[in-house]
């Protein structure tokens, strides 16, 4: 498999999950202001869509949607517990913590990015987010995970939206079971390795 990835970019999760998994991979740095290869090939014409990442599969298809991305990596080796059996309703649970994490922190904290945003609109956005850090503030207070004990893909998403704080400087020290977490996640080897890995690159 290839992975097509920018280091900083939501991209660390299946890069995360891939190590965590133990499979062999190649991976491919994008340049997302010019959209090229480190080789000059244009990126628009492996994935349309412009964005990473992108996960080129053995057999020559490619996925995209990190939800999606995620559930096929985990259940390539359903021995991990990275995911849950298909069917069940603690699979149901993690899709549903991908789900909120895509659509509550993800699309919230991408505008706080935006040079062409002004700040009254970038405010609305951190408001909204305080308000899902207490959410799961409150989860954590008596979990190790998103799941419990069980570290699974989306803890992986999770943490890589969550270490954007420091880049769009949001103070977490409210929401102190989600600090512990953030830091949970980062202490794991896995974790390391592919921030290694992509600041080697970027």
């Amino acid at each position: 498999m290839k992975l097509y990835y920018s280091p900083g970019a939501c991209s660390l999760a299946p890069h995360i999950v891939l190590r965590e998994l133990g499979l062999p991979f190649e991976s491919q740095a994008v340049d997302l202001k010019t959209h090229r290869l480190a080789d000059g090939t244009d990126y628009y014409t492996i994935n349309p869509k412009g964005y990473v990442p992108l996960l080129k599969l053995d057999d020559g298809q490619s996925l995209t949607e990190i939800a999606a991305m995620l559930q096929y990596l985990g259940d390539l080796k359903p021995e991990t517990g990275l995911i849950p059996t298909a069917g069940t309703m603690q699979r149901y649970r993690v899709i549903e913590w991908l789900t909120f994490i895509s659509s509550e922190l993800h699309k919230s904290f991408s505008p706080l990015f935006s040079a062409a945003m002004p700040e009254a609109g970038k405010q609305i956005f951190r408001d909204k987010l305080a308000q899902r850090f207490t959410l799961l503030d409150q989860h954590l207070a008596d979990k190790s995970y998103l799941m419990g004990e069980q570290y699974t893909v989306a803890d992986a998403y999770a943490y890589t939206i969550l270490s954007w704080k420091d880049a769009v400087k949001i103070d977490m020290s409210a929401w102190k079971n989600l600090e512990a977490y953030i830091r949970r996640n980062a202490a794991r080897n896995q974790v390391r390795e592919a921030l290694h890995d992509e600041k080697q690159a970027a």
